[in-house]
């Protein structure tokens, strides 16, 4: 949710197990957490393509394993926030489900109004409460939007959640209803257990997790105050046995005005997960700016980086903390990263979509939007129409707020051809060249002549039907078909409301999962 001028941007003004009953956790079997929810008998799991982690995979690709259903019905849903915060708006970031092979869901669930979280484990098919753990991860101190608490599930089934102090939760056999969950520290569990408290008040996780194909995770975490470990603030690495190394987002970008990780800004892999690519961010005269810097992912040491400018002006991009942008790689190597305009709102807030060849070392075409998304790689043959040179496409939220008087409120998604350019609408630079776009279709009774913004920081793709799938503000869930470039399904969730960007995933099964109102629905037939 971003509705510029509308409502003034607030980011620039400034382990435990725990077991409990299905009906005290709420939801499954389509309950709201209201009332104890009808449980469906079990029947055996599905098996199909794991969804692991915020945009799927290493490279945040977003691309779906297995053809998705038809969106005729909602099977079940679960709240994700136990205690939203909704003043007419939602400023409160939600983490990505992760599905396993044999299509458990797990779902991140913000517990209290401030902070507190737990994992859930439910049955894809019927949303039937497995086993939940609790987590004593501590939110980073933030001035704006509550932060994201995402989760990833590696190719051994093993799950990762954050926990207090810079620590990983870990459970394996994600689909067994019993199972250990255990801790690991990437800076030592013995200088850990010499002063909990010290660390859990200064240590906090702030991105996504990410991990590569042998089980090693990655992540961002910011540290405050003094601590006898002396951290700086920077990026995690956690082997799969369990050895932890990090280094100082600061050190690491070879700028001592550096402060973190991007905040919400999940680290990303190279195809061949050789190079690490992280966000980091600083403060300039009172505005963030920072660095894309490509590491290696096993000694984190730096291979190259590149400033994130405004591709107009040249001046730094903001990087803002409400922001959920993330790094996607694309099958060829190539980068790209969402930042807002440096003279905001000179680009109508849209931002821009930077893209760099896989060492940082070449800048090339930008999109035209893109400050707080995450593109989804479409493979070209998913857009019949389109006879250009690229052998994949970019799927992008395109909203344009207003700011600079042309902004309209004419809210769209759109596909993007990375290796062909047009002249942007607004400052007339080359940007990535628009291969389809398509209209929100509700209009926005807050914004005259305008539409409901779409929903996403990052939207599922389904070559197998040629389709996009995305979520709007106006509560409804949507199938953008790209071979007719119409909205050919779409099926209502909530009501709508003005809110934070939401993900959506793919069951092993095919049903989709989507975000709105601080409730997880699983769609399907």
């Amino acid at each position: 949710m971003r509705t510029f001028p509308r409502r003034f941007p607030i980011w620039m003004s400034s382990s435990i197990l725990l077991v409990c009953m299905l009906a005290a956790c709420g939801g499954g079997g389509g309950g709201t957490g209201d009332t104890p929810p009808v449980v469906t008998p079990p029947v055996p799991p599905a098996t199909g393509p794991a969804w692991t982690g915020f945009g799927n995979d290493a490279q945040h690709s977003a691309q779906a394993g297995i053809a998705t259903q038809a969106l005729t019905r909602i099977r079940w849903r679960t709240p994700v926030d136990i205690a939203p915060q909704n003043s007419g708006e939602l400023l409160t970031h939600y983490g990505s489900p992760v599905i396993s092979t044999r299509n458990t869901v797990l779902v991140p669930v913000k517990t209290g109004a401030s902070g507190g979280f737990r994992v859930e484990a439910r049955a894809g098919d019927n949303g039937s409460l497995l086993w939940s753990a609790g987590s004593d991860y501590v939110l980073p101190p933030v001035a704006a939007w509550t932060p994201s608490y995402n989760i990833v599930l590696t190719a051994s089934n093993r799950l990762y959640a954050p926990g207090a102090g810079g620590k990983l939760m870990y459970r394996d056999d994600v689909d067994s209803a019993t199972g250990a969950v255990q801790n690991v520290v990437f800076y030592g569990s013995a200088a850990y257990a010499a002063s909990p408290s010290t660390y859990d008040a200064s240590i906090f996780i702030n991105t996504p997790l990410t991990a590569d194909a042998a089980g090693n995770v990655y992540f961002g975490f910011i540290a405050s105050g003094t601590h006898p470990a002396g951290l700086a603030s920077g990026i995690a690495r956690v082997s799969a046995s369990g050895v932890g190394t990090w280094v100082g987002a600061a050190a690491a970008s070879g700028d001592a005005a550096i402060g973190k990780v991007a905040m919400n800004s999940a680290p990303a892999l190279s195809p061949d997960m050789k190079t690490l690519y992280v966000a980091v961010g600083a403060v300039n005269n009172g505005q963030p700016s920072g660095y894309l810097l490509a590491l290696d992912s096993t000694t984190l040491a730096t291979q190259g980086k590149v400033a994130l400018t405004d591709p107009v002006t040249g001046d730094p991009s903001w990087i803002s903390d409400s922001g959920t942008s993330s790094p996607t790689v694309g099958p060829d190597g190539d980068v790209y990263f969402g930042v807002l305009e440096a003279n905001a709102p000179a680009h109508n807030f849209r931002g821009w979509l930077l893209h760099f060849n896989a060492a940082l070392s070449v800048k090339k075409t930008p999109g035209s939007f893109g400050w707080d998304d995450t593109p989804s790689v479409v493979p070209a043959t998913m857009v019949p129409s389109y006879s250009g040179p690229s052998a994949y496409l970019l799927m992008s939220k395109y909203n344009n707020y207003g700011g600079n008087g042309s902004g309209d409120g004419k809210n769209r998604i759109a596909i993007l051809d990375p290796g062909q350019s047009q002249a942007d609408f607004i400052s007339g630079n080359a940007v990535m060249k628009e291969v389809l776009t398509i209209l929100g279709p509700t209009a926005d009774a807050g914004y005259p002549g305008g539409v409901t913004e779409w929903c996403i920081n990052t939207a599922a793709v389904d070559p197998f039907t040629k389709s996009v799938i995305a979520n709007s503000e106006d509560g409804y869930l949507y199938r953008w078909n790209l071979a007719t470039n119409q909205l050919s399904e779409r099926i209502q969730l909530t009501g709508g409301i003005g809110e934070s960007y939401t993900p959506t995933a793919i069951g092993a099964d095919g049903a989709v999962y989507a975000i709105n109102n601080a409730v997880m629905f699983s769609v399907g037939r």
